[in-house]
């Protein structure tokens, strides 16, 4: 579960050049806008990220929407007087009572009943439940480059390819032994002539390969890509029907992604394309200021663009992430603009 709320350090304050009453905190990696003299440099803070759905509170009162009484408020990305701020800061003095540590990362999630939002599931995503994805099968969720800074420098001097993130929704298509599943982000779904999950595996005869695969070799694999088109999002593409766009091949087997280049071969070989690769490159930036620049674009069709995955042409494991190391940088325009 990603953490939505957490005990935070203020790393600096400055000023709002266009507001007296307001201020800009850097918090982890996020910049957000906060009162005047609320906070200083080294404090602590609990701080709330965006798409958090943040209860009201006396606290938090302000966010209330007057038209969604009582209903918790969405943090989404803003600019205040000229200024983005993404994310909530307030004092630490809300936890008195509570049971915490007051430990720096400690994830308030849970005891705040924080939850994510989740925009509604699209009518030609729905269908038939089979049972919950395969716990073999990963989640895709990457990590924003925001909430872990200290990736820039692991990353450093690292040979690094960057990908356009499609905007759309993640899908995943599993053999695992005799059977086949067909996921979402949290369900697998039956066979279904009217859902996109299962018209995107007939059209690239998914079913069919991953079984040929694993007569042939024994294997087990899942494919995961970003399904987009008609009826998905705002279909930001402009596409005719439904795609898929393939960014992650796991070998079941072996519990591991596939390299970038064996992750290029396997999907050549199966004649399925991947998300666009924009750039294979040495990794040099020193900033997350630098890297949300190099997010900024725009699909063929004229809308911004959701932003970028950077990953390790070879792969190697991050200290930060305890994980597969990855992040996603999303392109501020895209956010502000609503990817309009």
């Amino acid at each position: 579960m990603r953490k939505l709320a957490s005990i935070e350090k203020i790393i600096n304050i400055r000023p709002h050049l266009n507001a007296d009453s307001l201020e800009i905190a850097t918090i982890l990696g996020w910049q957000c806008v906060v009162k005047k003299s609320e906070f200083k440099p080294q404090d602590m803070c609990v701080f709330f990220r965006i798409d958090s759905l943040v209860p009201i509170k006396e606290w938090s009162k302000f966010l209330e929407d007057k038209n969604k009484l009582g209903k918790p408020a969405k943090l989404k990305t803003i600019r205040l007087r000229g200024e983005i701020s993404q994310g909530l800061a307030v004092p630490i003095s809300i936890l008195e009572g509570l049971d915490t540590s007051g430990e720096e990362g400690e994830d308030l999630t849970e005891l705040l009943g924080i939850l994510k939002y989740e925009p509604p599931i699209p009518a030609c995503l729905n269908g038939e439940v089979s049972g919950a994805r395969p716990s073999c099968v990963s989640k895709t969720d990457e990590d924003r480059i925001q909430a872990f800074p200290d990736l820039i420098q692991e990353f450093q001097g690292k040979l690094v390819y960057i990908s356009q993130k499609i905007d759309g929704t993640s899908g995943s298509f599993a053999q695992i032994d005799d059977d086949f599943h067909v996921c979402g982000r949290k369900w697998c779904y039956k066979p279904d002539n009217d859902n996109t999950y299962w018209k995107v595996c007939e059209k690239y005869e998914i079913q069919k390969k991953l079984k040929a695969l694993r007569q042939e070799a024994g294997k087990n694999y899942a494919i995961q890509g970003e399904v987009h088109g008609e009826g998905i999002q705002k279909n930001r593409l402009k596409i005719k029907g439904q795609d898929l766009a393939v960014f992650n091949v796991i070998d079941l087997g072996d519990k591991r992604a596939l390299g970038f280049y064996e992750f290029k071969e396997f999907c050549d070989r199966l004649q399925l394309q991947t998300v666009p690769i924009l750039q294979i490159v040495k990794f040099e930036w020193k900033s997350i200021d630098e890297l949300l620049e190099l997010a900024k674009g725009k699909y063929s069709s004229g809308k911004f663009q959701e932003g970028i995955v950077i990953r390790p042409v070879h792969e190697f494991y991050s200290n930060v992430l305890n994980g597969r190391a990855s992040f996603k940088v999303i392109n501020n325009e895209f956010l502000l603009g609503g990817g309009d």
